[in-house]
């Protein structure tokens, strides 16, 4: 076999793992994921007419539950990657990557494995909190199929890029919790974004917190395709955001996976 193809059955070889281990061990993606149901029903159905009405909406629940929707799954993939850098701090901390390097099999097939496992639970996870919004009365009547296309690569690329820096989160943290706690910031950050109100009913001060990070350009781009909203500048900007996050997680993971010598 060649070395491509070695390098091919090995991280098939972990990609089965790490989904055997997900499914064993269902209770971190559970909670996960039902924080952004949670938050779907909490401001669709309490908050859902006053915030509609702040925006501009009208005090329209329905309204306010397609501008929310895309938001809310972007929020799902970063709920999601924690639990892939408590996965990898687990791995590195109880000594299976120590018995790993002393086999004959790809280096870079147990950081590949984690990677494409969790893309997978997370487009898996989105599915599932779509499906409720749907139920609740979502509906994206104007999205061409075309669209529906588009807004699956990015949820995708999006994907990626965040499970690039969560493994690497995973590979500095001593321990579980605190690669729990370095990977707060992919729950935070959407919060403070454009997931529930525009960046321009914030304050002047916050603004720019909300607009100059990754989740924000994602979101309106998301809104755009699936509910036929402007994009603008938002596109592009967030396929460099995907792109450029990808690449320092992949640098990052990789260098510090392989200087480590435990």
């Amino acid at each position: 076999m060649s070395s491509l193809s070695l390098a091919a059955r090995d991280a098939s070889t972990m990609l089965r793992r790490n989904l055997l281990h997900a499914r064993r061990y269902p209770s971190m993606t559970l909670n996960l994921l039902l924080t952004p149901i949670m938050l779907l029903l909490l401001f669709v159905y309490v908050f859902g007419d006053v915030m509609s009405a702040g925006i501009g909406g009208g005090a329209d629940r329905s309204a306010y539950l397609a501008y929310v929707v895309p938001g809310i799954l972007l929020m799902t993939i970063g709920g999601t990657v924690v639990g892939t850098a408590v996965s990898v701090s687990n791995d590195m901390t109880e000594g299976i990557i120590a018995r790993f390097r002393t086999m004959a099999i790809h280096r870079g097939s147990v950081l590949i494995g984690h990677v494409v496992g969790s893309v997978l639970q997370s487009i898996l996870s989105v599915v599932l909190v779509g499906a409720v919004a749907v139920a609740v009365g979502f509906r994206s009547t104007d999205a061409t199929v075309l669209e529906w296309l588009a807004a699956f690569g990015l949820l995708v690329l999006f994907a990626v890029a965040l499970t690039w820096i969560a493994v690497g989160m995973g590979l500095i943290s001593p321990n579980a919790e605190a690669a729990s706690n370095n990977a707060l910031p992919m729950i935070l950050l959407p919060l403070l974004s454009s997931a529930f109100v525009p960046v321009d009913a914030m304050p002047g001060w916050f603004q720019p917190i909300a607009e100059y990070q990754p989740f924000t350009p994602a979101i309106e781009t998301l809104r755009g395709l699936l509910l036929g909203s402007e994009i603008g500048d938002n596109g592009w900007i967030a396929i460099v955001w995907c792109l450029g996050l990808t690449v320092l997680g992949y640098f990052w993971a990789t260098s510090k996976f392989n200087r480590d010598p435990n």
